[in-house]
């Protein structure tokens, strides 16, 4: 539902990327380092830091414009419990899903001893339902509204010197079933963080652990995280991963194209506001999703580059968790605290296409 104007919506902002497109006339020339062997440097003590690179890694999206779109599937409610309704379990099904992907990450700190940069995200997807009646509350605004996504978030890389460093990442998204003209109130902000210590022990690797706070397998948790950027000597081969939320071993064909191949974890909790309860605003879909995926990224033009990413879509979480006087709880991987009703989110084939402007 929608899902036709969001891709007019995306055409037309990938518009501008060719229009002021121009012509790369530089050219590299070949230069002899040898000259250079017995020159030290102006100043022999000064404090040295490593970077947040490593060889070939695949290049960081500064602006990104994509579309996601989702096969047919089909989610098995559970029997729906509020006050004296009760709402018998059944089966929806939906012959698609999806909808416009925005991000952008902008350096607002970029020196040697710091790097800081900010960002925005906007999210939506669209249900596109097969059957005229829905089978519940939740199925309903699925339809009717689908479900939305936008944030604000920062990535904060402090060198402590020429190989360790500490790494944060902290954001805050809106997520419920709402439009951009009717956004959900602002006391529903989820909020995310991750802090990892680590170590960079050449240009080819680098390495780090830490703790995530964290709403991708659809509800709070606190999980440990795991930083791992390596590219083989023969710079063929690598691997990016930030487990648990992502993991790929990535295959360099030229500087220009690149080959991926893992998963990555996605999902939030979502603030359900449309639905016919006699107490809205108490629930909140807990949405997780596990994405095996192929990815192609290539050079279109200097720095715009296309991805193009397909795979699996398996339904992680698709639970819905009442709140009493609106104050969010853990539950963890090992929490007893019953749903209010718990569903099955068939699985089924994905694809995201997306146009961005790269860091040089």
């Amino acid at each position: 539902m929608g899902m036709n104007k969001s891709l007019a919506a995306l055409m037309a902002l990938l518009m501008p990327c060719w229009l002021f497109a121009q012509t790369d006339t530089t050219t590299a020339e070949e230069e002899d380092f040898s000259m250079y062997e017995n020159l030290d440097f102006v100043d022999a003590g000064a404090k040295r830091f490593c970077t947040p690179k490593v060889f070939d890694l695949s290049p960081a999206k500064l602006i990104s414009v994509g579309f996601d779109y989702q096969g047919a599937f089909t989610v098995d409610y559970g029997e729906w419990k509020s006050g004296d309704s009760t709402w018998s379990a059944g089966s929806g099904n939906f012959s698609g899903a999806g909808g416009l992907r925005l991000n952008a990450n902008i350096p607002v700190i970029s020196k040697t001893n710091i790097v800081l940069q900010a960002g925005v995200n906007y999210a939506r997807t669209g249900f596109d339902g097969t059957l005229d009646a829905p089978v519940n509350p939740l199925d309903a605004t699925l339809r009717t509204n689908g479900l939305t996504t936008a944030g604000i978030n920062s990535t904060l890389f402090k060198p402590l010197g020429d190989e360790k460093f500490i790494m944060a990442q902290a954001s805050a998204d809106l997520n419920g079933d709402f439009y951009l003209d009717n956004v959900t109130p602002l006391k529903y902000t989820r909020y995310s963080a991750a802090l990892i210590y680590g170590k960079k022990k050449s240009d080819r690797k680098m390495i780090g652990f830490g703790l995530s706070r964290t709403y991708r397998v659809g509800e709070l948790n606190y999980i440990p995280v795991m930083l791992l950027n390596w590219t083989a000597p023969s710079r063929k081969w690598g691997v990016e991963m930030l487990a648990p939320a992502r993991a790929h071993v990535r295959k360099t064909l030229s500087a220009r194209n690149i080959l991926m191949f893992g998963y990555e974890l996605e999902g939030n909790s979502y603030r359900i506001l449309a639905n016919t309860d006699a107490t809205p605003n108490n629930y909140e879909l807990r949405r997780g999703e596990l994405r095996f995926r192929a990815v192609w990224e290539t050079s279109m033009y200097q720095f715009i580059w296309m991805s193009l990413q397909a795979g699996y879509r398996y339904g992680y979480s698709f639970n819905l968790d009442k709140f009493d006087n609106d104050k969010e709880f853990f539950r963890g991987f090992f929490g007893d605290q019953p749903y209010a009703q718990e569903n099955v989110l068939g699985g089924t084939w994905y694809a995201q296409l997306s146009i961005n402007l790269v860091s040089p």
